[in-house]
């Protein structure tokens, strides 16, 4: 693994299997002066390509942590797994499980920059969204958000989770940044209640981080790919409700 450089980098989240969308992003970067890579998980839970997700991810150089869907493949029994998990796992060789379970929760890149799956204390809380009673996901009070960062000294904090591409800067100059989602465009979660994320568009998402003199300058590169292949995929392996997501950034369509 080379140094951090975090002069210019790039930043992907939450593939969730999706091998043809990583492979773009990864030729989007290839095509530019970037310098490293951080992938901050959810790497391969989705109904479609895990093991081909988990060869390219393993052959490229890119310090990752791991998200709660890697951590629930290799925590819990297949038995006990949702279905997205379940075709990944048994997908999986055991190399990508250990390598997976070999992945640390959050890691400080540098003094400047940390990363972390959802906040730093959690991979399953939103950090700059939450849920409101009624299932609309809504902006977190600034307050909330800044206090999810204390105790962090770094300027640049990364995390994925909520597929939002997200810049949020905190009174103390602080920023936080999700770089959306390369794979899954759209989801639903029952968690705390029953709602709908959905970016809107079926472009793989991430963003490219550049250290500025009087600041972090932040660009989110959405990149068009054909899902189609993706789309049979997730079919034969009984989740055609993905067709949507993958084809529109629309869960219903």
């Amino acid at each position: 693994m080379e140094d951090f450089d975090h002069s210019r980098f790039a930043v992907i989240a939450d593939v969730h299997s999706n091998s043809d969308a990583l492979a773009a992003v990864l030729r989007d970067i290839a095509n530019q002066d970037i310098g490293s890579i951080v992938n901050l998980g959810d790497h391969l839970s989705g109904p479609m390509a895990a093991r081909e997700t988990a060869d390219l991810l393993l052959s490229t150089d890119m310090f990752s942590i791991c998200g709660n869907h890697d951590r629930w493949l290799i925590e819990n029994k297949r038995e006990e797994m949702i279905s997205i998990d379940k075709v990944a796992f048994d997908q999986l060789e055991e190399h990508h499980l250990s390598w997976l379970r070999d992945l640390p929760p959050t890691i400080l890149l540098s003094d400047e920059v940390f990363a972390c799956h959802g906040t730093p204390n959690s991979d399953t809380t939103y950090w700059m969204e939450k849920v409101s009673p009624m299932g609309e996901v809504i902006i977190r009070p600034l307050e909330e958000v800044a206090k999810e960062a204390s105790g962090i000294n770094a300027g640049l904090l990364l995390c994925g989770h909520t597929h939002l591409p997200r810049r949020m800067d905190l009174p103390d100059g602080r920023v936080i940044l999700n770089p959306g989602s390369v794979g899954c465009p759209g989801y639903i979660d029952n968690t705390p209640v029953r709602h709908v994320v959905q970016s809107g568009t079926s472009a793989a998402c991430y963003a490219v981080v550049e250290k500025m003199s009087n600041g972090w300058a932040t660009m989110f590169r959405h990149i068009p790919y054909d899902p189609t292949r993706m789309i049979e995929m997730a079919k034969a392996n009984d989740h055609p409700n993905w067709e949507a997501r993958l084809a529109t950034g629309w869960v219903n369509g």
